[in-house]
């Protein structure tokens, strides 16, 4: 038997992501309509000339985007930061040791307080029109605990990274080599199995240029792609070594010299931009149309957790770049979506063509760029994730 189709038709503006079906970087088309068969786009093309379909939603002129592609999370934890978040609005610089208050009750947590934790971020930041969510481990420190953290998060999302080089665990606070050797050894061999990424902090703080290479050429041998924290409080080897390695992308991206830019315009790897951490942080901003400029490939991401950037509100990051790192509201959209699925090297989500997974929303507005234009307001009504409407309101 056929697969029932669904036709939502008289969209007002749809963001395809594909510059060969419309306007633009963005593929903007008026007055349009998009064809959902079996999970799958099925055709997107002018109201007007809309197939049959079993059934049919009226958008009433609403937009229609992508559903976001949130590159960088990390939501497998547990306990509160709000005295840290208060201090430091009050004058305290962040730096990474803040990271431990959080592994403390990460580990004193059961699994299903992790896990209640995860799906209740993971349904917010859908209300918000994500629709593909990466996250980390991270939190736990240990083989077990950063296992367990993956074993959660895999059994919930796609795309989840192995981050056991966040910070050094407090009983390695003496021997970072020693904490190393654990990585890249026996809680590299706990965790494999349940990622597909390996990312490392390679930062002050964290890890330096050999230990980050260390633990992302030790995730590389076991079959896992890597992504590195690069260049956010420092200029560092951060972006070199992630461009020297292949890696799917660099994020944060906030201090680059011009060999930095150069390195990233060159390769293939994703500059993953974080406007939420510099907001929560008061630190500068990245510069977005330096990198843009250079023809660099840009992501959006939220960088949602709970210390130093605590919003999974995509549209949000959307605005804060547009108004702070000298991004176009189009520019920005595409980052959040077409960005986002190549740091993550996706083809099938990020864009509405024929064969893309039919992951979408629709905007209480008429165009994408009231993203920008009407920062903090909850614009989106409507959600479809794989085909199936998940959100509405």
């Amino acid at each position: 038997m056929a697969a029932a189709t669904t036709l939502i038709r008289d969209i007002g503006t749809l963001v395809t992501g594909d510059p060969e079906l419309g306007e633009g970087p963005l593929g903007l088309l008026r007055r349009a309509a998009v064809l959902i068969e079996d999970g799958r786009v099925a055709w997107v093309g002018p109201d007007a000339g809309a197939p049959a379909a079993d059934a049919a939603h009226d958008a009433g002129g609403r937009a229609c985007l992508p559903g976001f592609v949130d590159s960088h999370s990390h939501l497998v934890f547990a306990g509160d930061r709000t005295e840290e978040f208060n201090a430091r609005m009050s004058g305290r610089a962040y730096t990474a040791g803040g990271i431990r208050t959080t592994v403390a009750a990460t580990r004193a947590a059961s699994d299903a307080e992790l896990a209640a934790t995860l799906d209740r971020y993971v349904r917010e930041a859908l209300r918000q029109g994500t629709t593909t969510l990466e996250t980390k481990s991270g939190y736990g420190l240990t083989p077990q605990e950063e296992a367990r953290a993956l074993r959660i998060a895999a059994a919930r999302l796609e795309e989840v990274t192995y981050l056991g080089a966040h910070v050094a665990a407090p009983e390695y606070a003496d021997d970072v080599a020693g904490y190393v050797d654990l990585v890249t050894g026996p809680m590299l061999d706990a965790c494999a199995p349940h990622a597909r990424w390996v990312d490392v902090f390679c930062e002050r703080g964290a890890f330096d240029g050999d230990q980050a290479r260390a633990v992302l050429t030790a995730g590389m041998a076991r079959g896992l792609q890597p992504r590195v924290h690069a260049n956010q409080l420092t200029y560092g080897p951060g972006v070199q070594l992630a461009v020297e390695l292949g890696a799917a992308s660099a994020d944060h991206c906030t201090h680059l010299t011009d060999a930095d830019v150069a390195a990233l315009a060159d390769g293939e790897t994703v500059a993953t931009l974080l406007p939420g951490c510099e907001f929560s942080t008061r630190a500068e901003y990245p510069d977005a149309r330096r990198l843009l400029d250079a023809g660099v490939t840009v992501a959006l991401s939220t960088d949602c957790n709970p210390g130093s950037s605590f919003t999974s509100s995509m549209s949000f990051c959307i605005a804060v770049a547009v108004r702070e790192m000298g991004m176009t509201p189009d520019e920005a959209v595409w980052s959040a979506t077409v960005g986002g699925a190549a740091a993550l090297r996706r083809e099938d989500v990020g864009r509405l063509r024929p064969g893309s997974r039919a992951d979408l929303m629709l905007l209480d507005a008429p165009s994408h760029v009231h993203l920008a234009y009407r920062p903090g307001v909850p614009l989106v009504t409507d959600v479809w994730q794989g085909g199936a409407r998940v959100v509405h309101r």
